[in-house]
């Protein structure tokens, strides 16, 4: 049994900077789990076509119950292999990932293509596909279940980093991240807050003058 994922997703800008991000997608806000990325290989083909190999290092948390079934030193980073394959003369772009670790828990296949978007030729299309399986006796649809889970909030991080280094290649404000976000709404708050007090002891004390003003009149 194997757990199947299909998605497109479409980026705003075209072929060529997409291409040229892809290579300094880390590190950015919405990948922290991304700790280390080496090329080991790299090659230009006959055709002109662009074939690379990398070694990707993520954090992989495991589920509090998995942890029970694993030793307390097995390692908490997963090693990618990432092969892709660049068409300059096509515009397109493919992508092979799976995980080279971990793999009697589970294994995650990803592939994802890259074209020109069929509406707008300024745009890009990303079609991604992913298996999620697991030899684990007893628990391999949970471990399915968790892995297919995991995979698309990494897919939604991963589009925001995306936007985010496109953003900044293109010379624009890069969106702000969820934290930025929040404690600049902290900050308003505050600001809000404070002036709110001091609006309130303002009025309070032109009461009291003129709550003065008028005891006077009666003396």
């Amino acid at each position: 049994m194997v757990k199947y994922f299909l998605g497109h997703s479409v980026l705003r800008s075209s072929w060529d900077q997409v291409f040229a991000a892809f290579w300094q997608r880390y590190p950015n806000p919405y990948s922290k789990h991304v700790l280390t990325e080496d090329i080991v290989h790299r090659e230009v083909t006959p055709d002109q076509k662009l074939l690379s190999r990398r070694l990707l290092t993520k954090t992989n948390r495991m589920p509090r119950w998995a942890e029970r079934l694993f030793p307390a030193n097995v390692a908490h980073s997963v090693y990618i292999l990432e092969d892709s394959i660049v068409d300059p003369q096509n515009q397109t772009m493919t992508t092979f990932t799976w995980n080279i670790n971990h793999a009697r828990l589970m294994v995650v296949e990803e592939r994802c293509v890259y074209c020109v978007n069929s509406d707008n030729s300024g745009w890009t299309e990303i079609r991604r596909e992913a298996w999620v399986s697991s030899s684990l006796f007893g628990v391999s649809r949970a471990v399915q279940e968790f892995g297919l889970a995991r995979f698309k909030s990494n897919v939604t991080k991963s589009m925001k980093g995306f936007e985010y280094i496109l953003a900044k290649l293109q010379g624009e404000a890069p969106s702000k991240t969820l934290v930025e976000t929040a404690k600049e709404a902290k900050e308003k708050a505050k600001e809000t807050a404070l002036a709110a007090t001091e609006k309130a002891k303002d009025l309070a004390s032109k009461a009291a003058t003129k709550k003065q003003q008028q005891q006077q009149q009666f003396v």
